[in-house]
């Protein structure tokens, strides 16, 4: 990958989730410590003119901060949320994307993440949000507090070509059971710029790892997709009145290769 980054200690607000920025200006070959004492928000910037030896130096740091959780024969990342989870046949697939298609922007994307970092916090393991138009909201009054933000790495990017590069480093690395990439955002003459042979690549990389990807956009794209979901809601401010408003979401399943693929895997063990 061309691209490398740079850890650092900042973070937005007073959130605990570390964050990647996109580095204006850093020191050649320089990486911030990520301090175990400090805010346990990890926030990350992506670097586009970085020595090679720097993304090394990344991929190091990742796999000390994020150690590999113990192998599982699972082939289903069971997210416990029982609208998705029954809907999908069990949880998000392990070892392939997830397309969810979410054509409002109001349909409820942001509530799932939200949703997603509340169960990883409570089974105690790692997810990596890959913010394609840097619009997550860590703070208290985005409806997140610090406890759930611990088990978050925030990889924040202004482009979409930016956001798939991280995508490839954090799959190659394979420290996260879940990487999320947010596109929901970002607009449709920038996603068109996404070659078709780069989420192919995405693909292969995900089948080598214990990783679910789960990428949102609002427009279908990714075609080596191995599961494509709908989110079919178009809420309103009353709507998060009324509270619990994330167990009304409505999921539609347009395409799922999973079945072929399970079968494989199981075939393999």
């Amino acid at each position: 990958m061309a691209a490398s980054g740079k850890i650092d200690d900042s973070s937005a607000g007073s959130s605990p989730c570390r964050a990647i920025h996109p580095c204006r200006s850093a020191p050649a070959g320089s990486i911030d410590s990520l301090s175990p004492e400090s805010s346990p928000a990890r926030v990350a910037h992506l670097c586009r003119s970085r020595p090679r030896g720097s993304i090394v130096d990344l991929r190091k740091l990742l796999s000390e901060r994020f150690p590999h959780a113990p192998g599982s024969a699972s082939t289903r990342l069971i997210t416990g949320l029982s609208f998705l989870d029954q809907a999908i046949g069990g949880g998000l697939p392990k070892g392939a994307i997830t397309e969810l298609i979410s054509s409002q922007i109001s349909a409820g994307s942001a509530s799932l993440i939200h949703a997603l970092l509340e169960i990883a916090r409570a089974d105690c393991y790692f997810i990596a949000l890959i913010d394609g138009q840097d619009s997550f909201d860590p703070s208290p009054s985005g409806g997140l507090g610090n406890a759930r933000l611990g088990n978050l790495l925030w990889v924040r990017c202004t482009k979409v070509l930016e956001a798939i590069k991280a995508t490839d480093l954090l799959l190659r690395d394979g420290n996260f059971p879940l990487v999320i990439v947010d596109l929901v955002l970002n607009p449709l003459q920038e996603l068109r710029k996404i070659p078709q042979t780069s989420w192919y690549r995405l693909q292969r990389l995900v089948e080598a790892s214990p990783t679910a990807c789960l990428v949102m956009s609002r427009h279908s794209m990714v075609t080596s997709a191995q599961l494509k979901i709908v989110l079919e809601n178009s809420w309103t401010l009353e709507t998060f009145e009324e509270g619990d408003a994330i167990s009304r979401l409505r999921i539609r399943v347009q395409r799922s290769h999973l079945h072929r693929q399970e079968t494989t895997i199981a075939g393999a063990i």
